[in-house]
């Protein structure tokens, strides 16, 4: 009998081609229901209603996190089809992210499946990173100014962070921090200058926290732990949650759950599931635009805070 999946497809995701359609047709070719996701739709709730015994999501990292969520509190295996303009996760578990159709083999029965970590900040999952400072308030104006139509909206975010100079007053496991960035990673990534910052192993059973106190993000101090708890003196923190935007209250505790996700990987022969593959010439590029944005949202001085939500801000 074959295994019940199911896979969720984010049609605003993706570089058409293929086209979501597409991807849709050759996933129910390989007997899976498939649900294309509309504005409103949950993904978190339709991947627990689906009863499937194999949940994936073909979309961007800011889509993974919910339909992992999902799996992990289902027992269901869990798949990521590539199909966004990033996707970190989908590299560092070493699928082709330029081969979605490739991924679906995921799906089959003789797919690998290995276990991995994932991080918890309150009742939130990531599989990747969460980050507090001048670059959530960056990805919460971004947002903001998406909802309400604007149009480059990335550009117009930049230019509001790029008033702020703020640094973050915290304690972290007690010791007191003061950072421009903060970055709480699911196990180790590379934070050199020129890379997209990959992931040798999803398995250590680490969080690893990184701060960045200077203008600049070229100097980071890693501290590395199960679990970190994090004091701030405001009511509410922005962060961003995989990319995507999300409102705290303090403390925040941060916790690694080893082993927790059950990952379908395709079965290409090899045995490794992190092969880690180099970033091509343009993923470099859109690493080095990145990093320059950052660079530029920390120049600018202001004594506002760029965490803390305005009035009218918390349009969550």
């Amino acid at each position: 009998m074959r295994t019940h999946a199911s896979l969720l497809v984010n049609p605003a995701s993706g570089d058409g081609s293929p086209s979501a359609d597409e991807l849709a047709a050759a996933a129910r070719e390989r007997g899976v229901e498939v649900h294309l996701l509309e504005k409103e739709d949950d993904p978190g709730e339709l991947a627990r209603a689906s009863g499937a015994e194999v949940v994936g999501i073909a979309g961007g990292d800011g889509s993974l996190s919910a339909v992992a969520a999902a799996a992990l509190e289902t027992d269901a295996a869990f798949v990521c089809i590539p199909f966004g303009t990033r996707n970190h996760f989908a590299r560092d578990i070493g699928l082709d992210r330029d081969d979605p159709l490739a991924a679906l083999a995921a799906f089959d029965d003789d797919a690998l499946e290995r276990r991995i970590d994932v991080g918890r900040v309150g009742d939130r999952l990531f599989v990747n990173n969460v980050s507090l400072g001048v670059y959530a308030g960056l990805v919460h104006r971004r947002e903001r100014r998406r909802r309400r139509g604007e149009a480059l909206a990335r550009l117009r975010a930049l230019g509001a962070v790029a008033h702020h100079r703020h640094h973050l007053h915290v304690r972290v496991n007690g010791e007191p921090i003061s950072a421009r960035v903060l970055l709480i990673g699911n196990n180790a990534y590379d934070l050199s200058l020129f890379t997209l910052g990959e992931r040798a192993r999803l398995d250590a059973g680490e969080l690893h926290l990184w701060s960045a106190g200077g203008w600049l993000p070229t100097a980071w101090e890693d501290h590395v732990a199960a679990e970190f708890r994090i004091e701030l003196p405001d009511a509410h923190v922005r962060a961003a949650v995989d990319g995507e935007p999300e409102l705290f209250e303090p403390p925040l505790v941060f916790t690694s759950l080893p082993g927790a996700l059950r990952v379908r990987i395709p079965n290409t022969g090899g045995d490794e599931m992190h092969d880690n593959p180099r970033a091509t010439e343009e993923e470099q590029e859109q690493a080095q635009t990145d990093r320059q944005d950052e660079e530029e949202s920390m120049r600018y001085p202001s004594d506002a805070q760029p965490d803390a939500p305005s009035e009218g801000d918390a349009e969550k």
